[in-house]
């Protein structure tokens, strides 16, 4: 579709049941909710669909190991099933991971085996393997990086890894098969009540510059750590004033060479209270995260100079080889929009809600925040059950959307294909059942590197919703996560591609100055 003609079919829809703003996990997940319950939706997405938060996870599906050890059962009861309802819904896109916890006091091992069990028996029938002691030769064998001197040995544990950018994708795929209407560099520009009730709606494409304005009973704000930048957008004077408090994750990935083997590594206590991983993805390694609260909320937040030296720190201390920074590849920073705290509360991020809130505002407009990936599904429902009993919207069935396979993952009957570990290098098995449709794009055989091919740009642009270099590098294909150098070197001709397939702006050379913000030695900032 034509930029011009992107909000064009808006017009023959006089007034929607739904307007969803933001087009994260959570805002995808609810799209999806509602239009498979059958009301109308639209969704507007200011950036890329994942541009944000969304796509700089750690990559993990996970119950929460750190949340049982604070005793918030709930969570990470949640999120053990919500676990097995991703790998379930999209195979090629999620698998299980086993992780080992090396033990260096003589207490840990028993201490952490005991929680890892009690974790174990919490997932029930949705365990992934079994919780096992390792002595220190069992240990050194699953990951043959670590240091050898005083280790006591470890734990493995199951749990799980994704590909998140590629997963809110299918999401958005399979809401639009399910009649949802997805925009991405579409920005609400003003939300206006209606005297009998709902909103109106502008939006402007920012692809075109076109405006265009709907009507809908009931807005859902999910644009994460802005919520309330699109609250005060609103007009908005319901309380808390503050929804979010903003919290920064930094990423280092560097050579699988530093850690072999198919294990992830789990220390889990730094110096700041967090646990700290090492975990294999799409043939590098990934080691992160820290947790470090910040006043504002960029689009592309930085890292602190402090944060990586603490990572590669806490990385050394039970490491073989020290991480250097000429070995990292991509360093990536994600905001967390994690629940406020009191006014009077202290300001350490890493005692703050990782749950979800829910509130329906003055007017009507629903606003949710928090959360995480493993749980999205979970918030959709709930978000909708909110719009029901406030009356926005009428109650209709589940939408069955725990059994709902995502795009490209096998359907029912289909014999699913062999899996492919997330932690392996990148290539077809990422577009599932969809493979087929990617080699009969021009230029299947050509590569650009890092397994991306001619034809894997041209089925972006012409199915996955692509228009810039960003999109392609950063989200449809991970290039710019895994290697920020090779990504810079592919982007010229990525933007020639984009060009030939009609995309008007490319934006190679914000591209190109965004891969300096993703090496070690690019802009960083004083805490």
């Amino acid at each position: 579709m034509k930029p011009t003609q992107r909000l064009a079919c808006l017009e023959r829809q006089p007034r929607l049941d739904l307007v969803v703003v933001g087009g994260g996990a959570t805002g995808l997940g609810v799209a999806l909710d509602a239009a498979l319950r059958g009301f109308t939706v639209a969704l507007f997405e200011s950036h890329d669909f994942a541009g944000g938060t969304s796509s700089r996870s750690t990559k993990l599906l996970h119950g929460g190991v750190r949340y049982l050890a604070q005793g918030n059962i709930a969570l990470v009861r949640e999120a053990l099933t919500e676990r097995s309802t991703v790998l379930r819904i999209a195979p090629h896109l999620a698998q299980p991971l086993p992780f080992v916890m090396p033990a260096y006091a003589w207490w840990e091992k028993p201490w952490y085996g005991a929680g890892l069990k009690l974790y174990d028996w919490m997932a029930g029938r949705a365990r992934l393997g079994p919780t096992r002691l390792l002595d220190p030769a069992q240990t050194l064998a699953a990951l043959p990086g670590i240091r050898p001197e005083g280790l006591q040995g470890g734990v493995e544990y199951w749990d799980a890894q994704f590909d998140d950018a590629r997963l809110a994708l299918a999401l958005a795929r399979t809401a639009v098969e399910a009649g949802a209407q997805l925009f991405n560099y579409a920005e609400v520009e003003a939300l206006q009540r209606l005297a009998a009730g709902g909103w109106s709606v502008t939006v402007r494409d920012r692809c075109s510059g076109h405006s265009q304005s709907v009507e809908a009973s009931c807005v859902v704000n999910a644009t994460g750590v802005w919520v309330d930048a699109l609250r005060a957008r609103a007009g908005v004077t319901r309380e808390p004033e503050r929804m979010v408090s903003p919290s920064q994750g930094v990423h280092v990935v560097v050579d699988r060479t530093v850690l072999p083997g198919d294990h992830a590594l789990l220390v889990p206590k730094t110096r700041d209270g967090r646990v700290l991983f090492a975990v294999p993805w799409l043939g590098k390694l990934v080691l992160g995260t820290t947790d470090t609260p910040r006043p504002d909320s960029p689009r592309e937040p930085q890292p602190f100079a402090e944060e990586l030296a603490f990572l590669l720190s806490e990385a050394a201390h039970v490491l073989r080889r020290p991480v250097l920074g000429r070995d990292i590849r991509s360093v990536w920073v994600g905001l967390r929009p994690l629940v406020a705290p009191p006014r009077n509360a202290r300001g350490e991020t890493k005692a703050l809600s990782r749950e979800h809130t829910v509130v329906v505002e003055d007017g009507g407009l629903l606003t949710v925040t928090g959360g995480k990936w493993t749980t999205y599904r979970a918030m959709a429902e709930d978000v909708m059950a909110h719009c029901f009993a406030a009356g926005l919207l009428p109650p209709r069935p589940g939408a069955q959307t725990a059994r709902h396979r995502l795009d490209g993952a096998p359907v029912d009957g289909e014999p699913p294909s062999p899996p492919v570990p997330i932690h392996a290098p990148p290539g077809l098995h990422l577009y599932g059942r969809r493979a087929p449709e990617v080699l009969a794009c021009p230029g299947a055989h050509n590569l650009l590197g890092l397994g991306l091919t001619e034809a894997m740009v041209r089925y972006a642009v012409r199915h996955e919703y692509a228009h810039t270099v960003e999109d392609v590098l950063a989200r449809r294909w991970r290039a710019l996560f895994l290697d920020a150098r090779a990504a810079a070197a592919m982007a010229p001709r990525v933007a020639e591609i984009l060009t030939e397939e009609g995309c008007a702006e490319p934006r190679l050379g914000e591209f190109e100055a965004l891969c300096r913000h993703y090496l070690p030695d690019g802009p960083q900032h004083p805490a």
